[in-house]
């Protein structure tokens, strides 16, 4: 999968958030979208790093102790 794989993913998710709104003015759309991508990201990823947080953190280019703090976020650390 490419990046434009990627953007042509969320391209048309946006595109179909928008068309369900059936016309109602959307509120935090930046928020929203980060927000529902960063949780199945941080899963997909710890699990490929086999549970190792220091390599997950490093494969998405953040600080471990960020890493840390977003699974506490998203309550995918106990």
């Amino acid at each position: 999968m490419t990046r434009r794989d990627i953007d042509d993913c969320i391209r048309k998710s946006v595109e179909q958030y928008l068309k369900d709104l059936r016309g109602a003015e959307p509120d935090d759309l930046l928020q929203l979208f980060i927000g529902a991508a960063e949780k199945p990201l941080l899963e997909v990823v710890l699990r490929h790093a086999e549970g190792n947080q220091s390599k997950a953190a490093e494969w998405l280019g953040i600080n471990r102790n960020t890493l840390r703090r977003k699974l506490l976020d998203h309550k995918l650390l106990k």
